[in-house]
């Protein structure tokens, strides 16, 4: 009789301890892209491309985009109508704790980003904020190339 109330109260604390976990939810860092995305089509595409050069090939910079630590602004350069390069000019350095965020999540965003040529990327796991800054300037730097 002791082994069974003591193997229901153990269920019944997991149960409980199960319920109260929160999953992790990254809708909110990698929702964020559609709606940029939904601008593109905006006409700040080929029109703001710098005279004398071709739409689609240059270096643009992105929005400075503030977040809760700090301004994300990068410029991304553009060979073709193709992302071939990202360079970063602002990230969120008031501590070392943003330091250390920024020295591991900018690295793998621009990896990704040079990968799929663009802005549609996953927002990296601790870096919300940086990731969401990080994809609205790039995403407004590809709007300005045109592509």
């Amino acid at each position: 009789m002791r082994r069974a109330v003591l193997a229901a109260a153990s269920t019944s604390a997991l149960v409980v301890l199960l319920l109260t976990l929160k999953p992790h939810q990254p809708a909110a860092p990698v929702g964020a892209p559609p709606p940029p995305t939904a601008t593109s089509p905006a006409p700040t595409g080929p029109a703001s491309a710098p005279g004398g050069s071709r739409p689609g090939t240059g270096t643009y910079t992105g929005d400075p985009v503030s977040t809760q630590y700090g301004t994300v602004q990068v410029a991304a350069t553009v060979k073709a109508g193709k992302l071939t390069a990202v360079k970063v000019l602002q990230v969120p350095s008031g501590n070392g704790r943003d330091q250390q965020i920024t020295a591991y999540a900018v690295p793998r965003l621009t990896k990704e980003a040079l990968a799929g040529h663009g802005a549609h990327i996953d927002a990296v796991s601790g870096a919300s904020y940086t990731s969401q800054g990080y994809i609205e300037s790039l995403q407004s730097a590809l709007d300005r190339a045109g592509v």
